[in-house]
């Protein structure tokens, strides 16, 4: 790669669809003075029912467009193709600040002794060693249940956040796992925060929802402080999204999801 980049350079944020967006936020509230660009793989989306070697090859061939347009840092937004290729990409690019996303099982476990904690994730994410090397760390801690949710992804990627499907989805999901035991869920992907009004309706306040989305924005803080390469700026950036599926409706979807509250 030959693009010079320096401290005013953007932050290349990429998904396999929308569901970075949710990361993005975090970046955006953390570092609001950076600029951003946001590429989503909607056109293959998703990754969590392909084969390893796909998702690390659409993966890295993803990142390497952000970095082609000038990207300071990377942040892959995304658990299946963080466990995929994160670690290829660090031995192929070892001088880019780049900082991948997993489950928040640490903070799950650590809420309430001996609790029963529900991980759900893409059954990709769930099959990976780096997801299994993580459940094993803590699994004499609490109850951890990992919950493959095929098909939930698609509700956010075509913003179908509270319909009646979605709730029929999750009543499912959750009585398939005795939702009545559980003490906390942690959002195994970054498309899941999307839909986390419906999700707490179903399960009801008294369960805690996790998602490591804001760690994975301080983290890439700190790694673009470590680099000399943070934007010293004081007004607001600017967020530019991309998409492999280049429509106005999925532009539109990525401005709505960024500004969404819950």
């Amino acid at each position: 790669m030959s693009v010079k980049i320096d401290s005013e350079s953007p932050i290349g944020v990429f998904d396999s669809g929308v569901g970075g967006i949710s990361v993005l936020r975090e970046l955006v509230k953390i570092m609001p003075n950076e600029d951003y660009l946001y590429f989503g793989d909607s056109v293959n989306a998703p990754y969590g029912t392909k084969e390893v070697s796909v998702i690390r090859e659409l993966t890295i061939k993803n990142v390497e467009k952000l970095m082609e347009m000038g990207a300071k840092s990377i942040v892959v937004a995304c658990n299946t193709a963080t466990s995929a290729a994160v670690r290829t990409l660090r031995q192929m690019y070892p001088d880019m600040p780049l900082v991948g996303i997993e489950p928040a099982i640490k903070p799950a476990v650590e809420y309430k002794k001996n609790s029963r904690v529900v991980v759900m994730a893409t059954p990709m994410t769930l099959k990976q060693d780096k997801f299994q090397k993580l459940m094993e760390k803590y699994d004499t801690q609490a109850e951890i249940v990992p919950l493959p949710c095929p098909g939930l992804m698609e509700f956010v990627e075509r913003g179908d956040l509270e319909g009646d499907d979605l709730y029929k989805y999750l009543n499912i999901l959750f009585g398939s796992v005795n939702q009545s035991r559980i003490d906390s869920v942690v959002l195994g992907c970054t498309h899941y925060p999307f839909a986390i009004n419906a999700i707490r309706n179903v399960l009801g306040d008294d369960v805690k929802i996790f998602d490591g989305g804001e760690g994975t924005a301080r983290e890439m803080r700190r790694r673009l402080n470590e680099a000399g390469l943070l934007n010293k700026r004081t007004e607001n950036g600017s967020v530019r999204f991309i998409n492999s599926r280049d429509t106005e409706e999925e532009r539109r979807l990525c401005e709505f999801l960024l500004k969404l509250k819950w």
